[in-house]
């Protein structure tokens, strides 16, 4: 599965700024005009609403879960946020995924594991 998140990990964040830096060097960071064309049809506005609302549970997400789990710093997936749910959420996904391995790597074994 860590190979699957990664490859996740580069399309999210491949193909949205694929998308966004023409836009970018087309029109520089004019957050006004970014706000206005985001929700300039409805949508857009229902694609931007999607998004932000998964952003809440991907934040929702890494900080429950990787509290549960004893993670070390699951907040990293959230820097991923920079790009969009797109990287963030593949990677808390491939971060998890290789603290669950170090994990089973780790655990003692019992008699029934032998």
């Amino acid at each position: 599965m860590r190979t699957l998140y990664a490859i996740l990990c580069l399309a999210g964040t491949a193909w949205p700024l694929s998308h966004f830096v023409p836009w970018l060097l087309e029109n520089g960071l004019d957050l006004p005009l970014l706000m206005r064309q985001a929700s300039q049809t409805p949508i857009a506005a229902f694609a931007w609403a999607d998004v932000l609302v998964s952003g809440v549970v991907v934040v929702a997400l890494v900080l429950t879960e990787g509290r549960r789990l004893g993670m070390r710093r699951p907040w990293l997936a959230l820097l991923g946020l920079g790009v969009g749910v797109s990287l963030a959420l593949p990677l808390f996904l491939y971060l998890r995924q290789r603290h669950l391995d170090g994990l089973s790597r780790t655990a003692p074994r019992g008699p029934s594991d032998e």
